[in-house]
Formats: C-alpha cells, structure tokens, sequence
C-alpha cells in the first residue's frame, strides 16, 4: 500500500524529541525520506549533541526507512542554509519542511533578563524565518527553471501565543509572529507551488511536562491518551501530502481535534466624518472596555 508521502523529502527541525521525533518517525512510515534535524540541547536552548538526532535516524532506517542526521541550529542564517543544501544533495530534492524547533525560557515580563527574551525569540522567529528564506530560494528557483511541482512547509506556532499564556512573553510573542509570517509566506510564495501552514499543537513533551498538565512526568498510560505528541503527527502529514490543497490556515491540534483560527478580524467600530476629540472617543469607545472575545476556548480545552 503507497504510503501518503510516497517520494517526499522532508526536512524536520527538532525532530530528535517530542513532537518532532513523532512528525519524522511518521513521515518515514508513510514512504518520506527525513532529514532529521536537531541541536541536541538542553530545552533552555544550552548545550549540543548531535547523538539525539543520529537516534532518530537509527530508528527509522531499523524500520526500513531513509533518512539522515543534522546537528544545525537553525537559527543560524548559514547553518539554515546549509541544512536545505544537504537535503537536496542528498536526496535531489527537497518538498516539505517542518518547522519544529523550539525553547523555553519562561519569565514574567517584569523578571525577564535580555538573554532570554533574545534566546527564544531567536530560536521560534529567526529560526523559522531562516528555514523558510532558504527553502523558498531554493523552489522559487526550480519553479523559474520551470520545474512544477508541490511543495508544503508546516509552522509551529502556539496557543501561547495565538490565545496568550502569561509568564511567556518571549514565547507567546515569538509564536505569534510564526502565526503571521505563516499567512505572509503563503500569500508570497503560492505561485510557486507551495502551500504555508501552521499548528498549534498541544501535547505532553519535554517543553510542556512541568506547565501544569500533570505532574511533570511525560510517561503517557497505554491506553488512548489525547496528550500524546503522536497525536499530532498525522494531520501534518496530511498537510505536507500532495492530496492536501490547505494554505495560509492555523490550526490547533490536540488529541482527535483539530480546529482552525481565524486571523484578526475586526468586530466592531466607531466612525465619524471628520477628526474626533479625545474626549468624543472617551465616550464612543467606552464600551469596548467591557468586551470579552471567547477565541473558542471552551472547545479547545482551555
């Protein structure tokens, strides 16, 4: 039976744990060939070891899958580079990228220190910019030699950061630029063949063990469990396939569910015909301080 990523070369970044590992291991068994890429630190960002990602490779080829092992940050503009070279090198081409890599480093605003605002931000924003200039360069200049083909890139964004989480502002904040860059980068690179997504995925990992979901194990039972990150690997799978047609769409994922989010949208709105006074907009806006916005919080678990 054809696998649904039949042919697909797929770049996963931090794919050594957690949601990343579930994503490459997947999309290995539905006929991708990965190249798993992880920093091997510590989820404060600190440290490296490339043995987390050579890990995952042995996993897959001992399931009789291909795939090869990279150590880059990814934030790193050239690494970036470099990381989309070695899959195309390797493997001719390069159809779909997971941007997954990700760190904490959870403050309140007011205990913050600048590393750690630069360190996150760095990772998720940069990171995922870095990836995505260079996986673009690379299509939009087989889609110029006049090549045709499908290519997909899958973000992670947050709920941290589409819904608000305090004591990340570093991370909320990073995560919804991701959300942005994502409806940005699709608009921009559609008439090359590539569609832009992104999730929000919820699920127990070694980011999340200690945010409150349980008591800071990840052992997960053996019976269903929505908290599994294995849950999530399979809607993107769907949207790296070729039988998908979604872009420029959020969506959180967590468990069976998968919802989408709809961007900014204006909801109401004062207007006259000429300038206001400060004290006209104190009494024409005064109700917007009584306005709650749900977001569908109570379907999403929250």
């Amino acid at each position: 039976m054809a696998g649904a990523l039949d042919g697909r070369v797929a770049i996963i970044t931090g794919a050594a744990r957690g949601l990343g590992r579930e994503h490459a291991l997947l999309f290995a068994r539905e006929g991708a060939k990965v190249v798993v890429n992880d920093l091997g630190g510590a989820r404060d960002g600190t440290g490296a070891d490339l043995g987390a990602a050579d890990a995952v490779v042995e996993e897959i080829r001992a399931e009789g899958g291909e795939a090869i092992a990279n150590g880059a940050g990814v934030s790193d503009w050239t690494a970036a580079g470099e990381l989309v070279a070695q899959a195309v090198d390797t493997y001719g081409q390069l159809d779909v990228l997971v941007n997954n890599a990700g760190i904490l480093r959870d403050r309140m605003l007011f205990n913050m220190a600048e590393d750690e605002w630069d360190a996150v931000v760095d990772v998720h924003l940069k990171g995922h910019a870095a990836m995505l200039h260079h996986a673009a360069v690379h299509w939009r200049s087989r889609a110029k030699a006049g090549d045709t083909f499908d290519a997909s890139v899958i973000n992670t964004s947050s709920t941290s950061g589409v819904l608000s989480n305090p004591g990340q502002t570093n991370y909320g904040a990073a995560k919804t630029g991701i959300a942005t860059l994502t409806e940005i980068a699709a608009k921009e690179l559609v008439r090359y063949g590539v569609r832009v997504n992104a999730i929000c995925p919820a699920a127990l990992t070694r980011l999340t063990a200690d945010l409150g979901q349980r008591d800071g194990s990840i052992d997960l039972p053996d019976e269903w469990a929505p908290e599994d990150p294995a849950n999530v690997a399979p809607f993107v799978a769907h949207l790296a396939s070729t039988a998908c047609r979604i872009t420029g769409k959020v969506f959180f994922v967590r468990g069976g569910n998968v919802s989408v989010f709809q961007p900014y949208t204006a909801v109401d709105h004062v207007a006259k015909n000429g300038r206001w006074s400060v004290n006209e907009l104190a009494d024409a806006t005064a109700h917007w301080a009584d306005l709650e916005f749900d977001q569908g919080r109570e379907h999403l678990g929250f």
